[in-house]
């Protein structure tokens, strides 16, 4: 879906105020651009400007580091401190240096490690990647069976998409589902005359060589994050289009297919019950029955870090001997002065949860 096509953020944002008034909700309130800066990353100062289609866009170095500062001056333990790149790290098997560039805005991180952070925080697939237009979007858009449509919008296989929606969605290596996902691009995103794009010609578009690509297009390694974003941009798909797991890729898509139809509701299965078998709650209720009263606390203690992580726990106060470090301001933060990962790097260290 090329940019010409894309849904209008200023049509998307009169459809949710409209549905807002219907549920007798303040529209105000829920398109407030605090709530709609949590969700997609874009600063509230510019989430008029964006919606409008008059923000400039911020370089992909600038942008991925304050989206980083943001997630963690907004989504913090469950003690109202910021988590310590250790921690973040250490969550995807890898040291707490190896975010110090991201964090201080001198370089891109590798694709492996943006997907951990992601994942770590709880955000879409695309969070740090999305251009302003197509995050705001994605954040104000919170049915169908055919399997050929989704596998057209996941980038997953037609059984790919069955076994998640009945609660068993497949875990490839993240190499191999970027590799997959690119060939699906390639295979459903055709030229003109019916012939797919060359790696070249997809290279170009972002100031690289073909060759860039080839060792990507062979399963043999990942692309860096400047090139995965160049790829998804050439294709106009979401930023997230390579990264995200097959449940939340098939819950984008369920969820854009909803906003093209009009209010839920309307026949059909709610996309909300589909993710829910999509993510197996049922099992996990099932599979907790069977904890000890020590293996509930634990549990509870790491439901509450989880939602900490994803703002959506209240923050308790520091202890009194500490002081919550001061987050940074997100506004202030300086242009990223290198773009540390557009040479050639070895395939990511893939680390399951």
């Amino acid at each position: 879906m090329r940019d010409a096509v894309r849904p209008d953020p200023a049509a998307c944002w009169g459809r949710v105020a409209e549905a807002a008034r219907g549920r007798g909700l303040d529209p105000a309130a829920v398109l407030s651009a605090e709530r709609l800066s949590h969700l997609s990353g874009v600063e509230p100062a510019r989430v008029a400007a964006v919606v409008a289609g008059t923000a400039p866009e911020v370089p992909l170095e600038r942008r991925v580091h304050r989206r980083f500062l943001l997630l963690r001056a907004t989504r913090r333990d469950k003690h109202g401190r910021e988590w310590p790149l250790a921690a973040i790290a250490e969550d995807f098997g890898a040291p707490g240096a190896s975010l110090g560039p991201l964090n201080a805005g001198t370089g891109l991180p590798r694709l492996g490690h943006a997907a951990g952070v992601q994942r770590f925080f709880g955000v879409h697939a695309g969070f740090l990647l999305a251009d302003a237009k197509s995050a705001v979007e994605r954040a104000l858009a919170y049915g169908t069976d055919d399997l050929e449509q989704l596998s057209y919008r996941t980038g997953m296989t037609p059984e790919a998409v069955r076994l998640t929606l009945d609660g068993r969605p497949p875990r490839p290596p993240l190499r191999e589902q970027v590799r997959s996902r690119l060939e699906h691009l390639r295979r459903t995103r055709p030229r003109q005359d019916g012939r797919p794009h060359s790696l070249a010609e997809i290279a170009a578009s972002f100031d690289a060589s073909g060759q860039s690509l080839t060792r990507l297009a062979q399963g043999e390694g990942l692309p860096n994050l400047a090139a995965a974003a160049g790829i998804q941009r050439f294709y106009g798909v979401e930023g997230g289009f390579l990264l995200a797991d097959d449940a939340e890729a098939l819950g984008t898509a369920l969820a854009g297919i909803e906003r093209e139809l009009g209010p839920a509701g309307q026949g059909g299965e709610n996309p909300m019950l589909a993710l829910m078998r999509a993510h197996d709650v049922r099992g996990i209720v099932t599979r907790a029955g069977r904890l000890s009263p020590r293996g509930w606390k634990s549990l509870a203690d790491h439901l509450e870090d989880l939602l900490a992580r994803e703002g959506q726990l209240a923050r308790l106060p520091p202890p009194a001997a500490d002081a919550a470090p001061a987050a940074e301001t997100v506004e202030a933060v300086p242009a990223a002065e290198a773009d540390t990962a557009d040479a050639p790097h070895g395939p990511d260290r893939e680390h399951p949860r």
